[in-house]
């Protein structure tokens, strides 16, 4: 039996992070945080539905709670002046009752997002486009912009059909058991009048390797010149450090030897 896993659990900790990242310390208070997490992503997904919003990252602090939303449109939540992110920070904080931090970061190449890529295609399905086409142009879009490999697959009753079928379709490679390969993974539903759609999308961009430890460079040697002047003076100094050195050594064996004389009477004088 084949049994799938999810491509970014699979790879969390290795090459994947978490998209909540806080601390629990009972089950009452984890299952509370979990549950606020979902208000919020589904709050903010339900109000900018045409935003292009990927994902929803939070991060929670003792007193204060972060919210990244990841859009491939951030004017659309921005607003005009800020005026809609700051009405969003503002139904945050009355949905957590915590003071909200809000950041939006722009999705660059929304083609190479597979959670875009799925909800494009959905949104075709939905205005009556055929589907074979949606997902060609899909496909040639995501790899013109430099994505290594792409699987999608679609399941429902596709083009009116009366029977619920699955068709699927990649290009490239998608090495799903290649923990150091970065597959994206999405997926989307499309609400048409025959029924849900689902749309899963795979992308695969590359490989993720470890940073090269850098390697100490040998220096090599130093090669000093030296006139004639300058090697009688450092002769010179030679020569003294030389003298300075025997004269320390001799005064270390006289100051010995009295020590050793010195021990031999106080024997003596206690023998007797």
């Amino acid at each position: 039996m084949g049994q799938k896993t999810h491509p970014v659990g699979f790879r969390l900790g290795i090459i994947k992070d978490w998209q909540s990242k806080w601390f629990a310390a009972k089950d009452a208070e984890f299952r509370e945080l979990l549950q606020e997490d979902l208000r919020i992503r589904s709050s903010v997904l339900t109000r900018y539905r045409d935003a292009g919003i990927s994902r929803v990252h939070i991060e929670r602090g003792n007193q204060d709670l972060i919210v990244t939303v990841h859009t491939a449109r951030p004017g659309i939540v921005i607003g005009r002046g800020g005026q809609r992110i700051e009405e969003l920070r503002q139904s945050v904080e009355n949905l957590t009752g915590k003071r909200t931090r809000l950041n939006v970061q722009e999705i660059r190449q929304p083609e190479l997002d597979a959670y875009l890529v799925a909800r494009n295609i959905g949104d075709q399905l939905e205005r009556r486009i055929a589907f074979r086409r949606a997902i060609r142009q899909a496909i040639a879009r995501a790899m013109q912009a430099g994505a290594r490999g792409i699987k999608i697959v679609c399941s429902g009753r596709l083009g009116g059909s009366e029977i619920a079928r699955q068709e699927k379709a990649r290009e490239g490679r998608i090495p799903l058991h290649t923990l150091r390969a970065d597959i994206d993974y999405g997926l989307a539903e499309a609400a048409t009048s025959m029924g849900r759609i689902g749309v899963k999308v795979w992308i695969y961009k590359g490989e993720i390797l470890p940073a090269p430890q850098e390697e100490l460079e040998e220096l090599a040697a130093i090669e000093v010149t030296l006139s004639a002047d300058e090697l009688a003076v450092e002769d010179t100094v030679v020569n003294q450090n030389e003298g300075s050195m025997q004269e320390t050594e001799v005064a270390t064996e006289e100051s010995a030897t009295i020590e050793e004389t010195e021990e031999q009477d106080n024997a003596s004088t206690s023998e007797n």
